[in-house]
């Protein structure tokens, strides 16, 4: 008898064991360094990103010019709920990418990977599929709880391929869902300036921001990405819970 609770007990251990690490938050920014980031296709993180005040800085001109300082994380995810807060300046436009997978002949990580809008929404001339937190050029937003430029937005992403779902909670609304890949996602992709069709063969006319990304959103496992998009912009408290 007392080896059979023994056994139960153990199990019961292991399964909140289990769970318990299930629940537990890693952050990807540890508020002091640049550790655990670099620059996309790169090694190390440069100049332009810096730790001040616990928060990750990307310092920039502001003139959407000054570009291609994009950061990944050194790590690689599949499944998971994504936690961070941004504050953007005025006019400023950045993203936060996820499913990021480096490749030495594509340029740029939102070839790969697809964008939640970082955006001032309010001094930034953009339409709904292109403001804040809109899946840039694939899921459009309505009315929402933003906080203008210079405050804190909070941006919850969770990712579940293993259910075909991933979701947008902001400032603690839920905004949208939407599937991570099949016919769905496929008619999305094909409406927008990443469809597989040949920029060559001039088959998209009808978008004006057209861009050859054969390997957009193929990936179900990739890096978490920063865009540089010549504004500047704060993130902090950038965690993550594997699901």
């Amino acid at each position: 008898m007392r080896k059979f609770i023994y056994i139960i007990t153990l199990i019961l251990f292991t399964v909140v064991s289990v769970q318990s690490q299930q629940d537990e938050w890693t952050y990807l920014f540890d508020g002091k360094t640049l550790n655990g980031w670099h620059e996309y296709n790169g090694t190390d993180v440069g100049d332009a990103w810096s730790v001040q005040n616990g928060e990750l800085v990307l310092a920039s001109k502001n003139d959407n010019l000054s570009r291609g300082n994009d950061i990944v994380t050194d790590k690689m995810f599949t499944d998971f709920e994504l936690s961070l807060e941004w504050n953007i300046s005025k006019g400023g436009n950045s993203g936060v990418f996820f499913k990021v997978v480096e490749i030495p002949e594509v340029n740029q990580p939102y070839k790969t990977g697809p964008e939640i809008q970082v955006l001032d929404n309010d001094n930034f001339s953009a339409n709904r599929y292109h403001k804040a937190p809109a899946l840039y050029d694939l899921k459009p937003i309505g009315k929402i709880k933003y906080n203008k430029h210079g405050e804190w937005n909070h941006l919850l992403l969770i990712v579940d391929h293993k259910n075909n779902i991933a979701s947008i909670t902001f400032n603690g609304e839920k905004v949208y869902s939407f599937p991570l890949y099949g016919e769905e996602w496929e008619k999305m992709v094909s409406r927008s300036k990443f469809s597989s069709d040949s920029y060559y063969e001039n088959l998209r006319p009808d978008h004006p921001f057209f861009i050859y990304a054969p390997f957009f959103g193929k990936f179900k496992t990739g890096s978490i990405g920063l865009q540089d998009h010549g504004a500047t912009v704060r993130y902090r408290n950038i965690k993550i819970k594997k699901i």
